[in-house]
């Protein structure tokens, strides 16, 4: 497929990258191939099949990357996917450093494409795993309990959001720095955001 330059914001994004200018414009051409539609979300280049999203090319300060968002789903023989944080449940991703890399592992990562791109055709879902109750730390749990505005707003949040909440006040050792996180992100919650909106 023929693109000329500033015909859309992902080409925009192309234009404007200068760290992994090339690396990322050899996996744009890789996933073009794929024949999905490329559009550019959360200011990254996405590409979709039939509106569904199916990848993202991000540019990171270390590397750059393709993700999967239902990569979980991905059989993923030749071993390139790996999790980018260790609670993702669906997102897999593969890292660059070169274009010699991205051409190295080209035929790789045109077998996950394909993959990825009959699982959103055959609708198959991830199956996240709830975060639990118990997972919420003391301190937050008595807030939810004092304040029912804010037990309210909570539980009116996305399974995930609440999710990304619980692990991130659970995450400190001390309970001074479990008090203040959740004392900073009270007001997103309230407003019915998750901690990147």
């Amino acid at each position: 497929m023929e693109r000329k330059k500033g015909e859309s914001d992902a080409d925009r994004f192309f234009a404007a990258e200068a760290r992994w200018k090339n690396e990322l414009e050899a996996l744009r051409e890789i996933v073009m191939d794929a024949g999905l539609d490329e559009t550019l979300k959360w200011g990254k280049p996405c590409y979709t099949l039939d509106g569904a999203n199916v990848a993202l090319l991000y540019s990171f300060k270390g590397n750059c990357a393709i993700g999967f968002l239902k990569g979980a789903l991905l059989t993923d023989p030749n071993r390139i996917l790996e999790r980018p944080g260790e609670h993702s449940q669906a997102m897999r991703m593969v890292k660059f450093r070169s274009v010699a890399e991205v051409e190295e592992k080209k035929a790789a990562l045109r077998a996950c494409l394909a993959e990825a791109v009959l699982a959103e055709a055959e609708g198959l879902q991830v199956t996240f795993a709830e975060a639990a109750e118990s997972e919420l730390p003391a301190e937050f749990k008595n807030r939810l309990t004092e304040q029912p505005a804010l037990k309210a707003a909570f539980e009116s949040l996305t399974p995930g959001r609440r999710r990304a909440y619980a692990l991130y006040f659970s995450e400190p050792k001390q309970a001074k720095t479990r008090e203040a996180r959740i004392e900073k992100y009270l007001p997103q919650i309230l407003a019915g955001r998750g901690m990147r909106d």
